[in-house]
């Protein structure tokens, strides 16, 4: 969405982007830290730091600031008002009944998937479970089974446009950040729309992931379940966890 000049409030667009400054590599900012991250003057930063803590949403030992849970407003409106996790939950709910297994809803966000709704119930050992699955988790869409289903869904324009100068970070041995391995990686997703992502993002963990389409044909987010070498081995992706998840796919594309 492109909006006039004289409607856009630069002062909010700082604000916010000082609140993204936060993140699990920097906790704790000062408004020198803030301002190399946001792009803005330290002046700027410094105010806006002030600002947000005045207002709950920082925390402040009188140097370095860091979130406070008045942030998470945003989160729980959002689960709270928004469509697609609520249509979403009770389907993944089932799935883990029946599997016993761990499935994720997820949205691109810029170069990152979100995960917006998650099953519940789930029986099997944390230790099985991907570092960061849970509500609101931001995945480098790259490395991820559903970040590469939803980069195939963009206009092959758009995807070049998203790809163009970016450099693909190597998280693990088998995470491909090579440009052209990469194009590649998505053309073949896109035909075979459903992608299995071996140990790109953790080591040990193994992801399977659909996309979640409307009536319309839009893609509105990638449904993924998440598991072990074993449980999804390449002969149990296609006797049983593809059939289900395409299964589900279509089950939810009335409601979508």
């Amino acid at each position: 969405m492109n909006i006039a000049k004289a409607d856009y409030i630069e002062g909010l667009a700082k604000g916010l982007a000082v609140l993204e400054a936060f993140d699990t590599e920097r906790q704790r900012l000062n408004a020198t830290l803030a301002a190399q991250r946001t792009g803005i003057t330290r002046a700027a930063a410094r105010r806006h730091l002030l600002t947000l803590a005045e207002l709950g949403y920082l925390e402040t030992d009188g140097s370095h600031y860091w979130l406070s849970a008045r942030v998470l407003r945003f989160a729980g409106s959002y689960m709270a008002t928004s469509r697609l996790p609520r249509t979403l939950q009770p389907t993944l709910n089932r799935l883990t009944q029946q599997t016993q297994a761990a499935f994720s809803a997820v949205v691109l966000d810029g170069d990152e998937g979100v995960i917006v709704a998650r099953s519940a119930g789930l029986a099997e050992p944390v230790r099985l479970l991907a570092y960061g699955l849970h509500l609101g988790a931001r995945l480098p869409a790259h490395a991820t089974s559903t970040g590469r289903v939803l980069l195939a869904s963009l206009p092959k324009a758009d995807f070049n446009h998203w790809l163009k100068g970016r450099e693909l970070a190597r998280i693990t041995p088998q995470t491909e950040v090579t440009v052209v391995k990469f194009k590649s990686l998505i053309e073949q997703v896109r035909r075979d729309d459903h992608c299995v992502a071996r140990e790109a993002h953790e080591l040990g963990i193994h992801a399977l992931a659909v996309p979640l389409r409307n009536m319309q044909g839009r893609t509105l987010a990638a449904l993924n379940v998440v598991g072990t070498a074993e449980q999804l081995s390449e002969a149990a992706v296609q006797r049983k966890w593809l059939p289900l998840l395409l299964d589900a796919a279509r089950e939810l594309r009335p409601l979508l």
